[in-house]
């Protein structure tokens, strides 16, 4: 069956910064989709972060790019297997650099938390329990 996939493209100021803190998490990054203007951050499988110089984004629309740490242009939610991984992967985004984004969410079924990235980008991170997806 076809797996739809997923490609977030956002702008970065510094390229070299934003590929460092994004291995940093654990992910790779694929050189066959990178060069000096865009890396391609591979998340899962299905699920890839484009991460293009300004000038470069800028090709792709002729509107003003957002200055993510002063507006919120969009908030990028990625699912997490347990309560660990959330804190896991939101504690690797603060020592690399991130700094938190809202609050902590626990619903007892849900629990989530954010980071914003090098260039203010949100990342929410979220598990939530099966048996309540199930149910």
């Amino acid at each position: 069956m076809y797996q739809q996939m997923i490609f977030v493209n956002l702008p970065v100021t510094d390229l070299d910064a934003s590929k460092k803190f994004f291995t940093e998490l654990g992910y790779s990054i694929n050189p066959q989709f990178s060069d000096d203007k865009a890396a391609s951050v591979v998340i899962s499988e299905t699920i890839v972060a484009m991460l293009l110089t300004k000038p470069f984004y800028a090709t792709f629309t002729d509107k003003e790019i957002a200055d993510a740490t002063k507006t919120s242009e969009v908030l990028v939610c990625l699912s997490a297997e347990s309560r660990a991984q959330v804190d896991e992967l939101v504690e690797k985004a603060l020592a690399a650099g991130g700094t938190p984004s809202g609050h902590t969410q626990d619903h007892g079924f849900m629990y989530g938390r954010a980071f914003d990235d090098l260039d203010g980008h949100t990342w929410e991170v979220v598990w939530m329990d099966p048996a309540a997806v199930e149910g």
